[in-house]
């Protein structure tokens, strides 16, 4: 196996526990809070996906085409709104965060294994020093998040998955 495939493999797991964490809400689920001023699911998918795009960009590559107005959609300054007119649906969350799993699958694939120690793009060093870490953080921040799925989803009375 190589780092290569470890890094796929953090990926897939990153994102197939979120889906799993989102497949039984409805849109309305999506806008639940576990405390007042948690953020609701609906921003932390945005979040994830305008942050993906940015970071496949820092990185060099082309990002999927985030619908107009995405990135505005899940600023900070966003994260307190209850408005469902101001988010997305479910599905095209979801299918965004295929594009996006797509997008970094093929990213990680196109990146050289010679190059994983080389310093990561000035904007993402504070987190990631190394080209490594970057592409890592490109699965694990999925996984951060999805954790904070869990009690919202205990809120609204659903199974724990794991």
């Amino acid at each position: 196996m190589t780092a290569k495939d470890v890094l796929k493999r953090v990926v897939e797991f990153s994102y197939m526990v979120t889906r799993m964490y989102v497949e039984d809400l409805g849109d309305a689920d999506l806008l639940a809070r576990c405390v007042p001023k948690g953020n609701h699911i609906a921003w932390q998918l945005g979040h994830l996906i305008a942050g993906q795009a940015d970071m496949l960009e820092k990185l060099g590559y082309r990002s999927p085409a985030l619908p107009p107005n995405f990135v505005e959609m899940h600023t900070k300054e966003t994260a307190a709104s209850d408005d469902p007119a101001k988010f997305l649906k479910k599905p095209a969350y979801l299918e965004l965060m295929d594009t996006m799993k797509a997008a970094t699958l093929a990213a990680i694939d196109a990146t050289p294994e010679r190059d994983f120690e080389k310093p990561a793009p000035e904007p993402m060093r504070s987190y990631a020093p190394q080209l490594a870490d970057a592409l890592a953080i490109l699965g694990t921040h999925w996984l951060m998040h999805a954790g904070q799925f869990v009690p919202i989803r205990r809120k609204l009375g659903k199974p724990p998955l794991f």
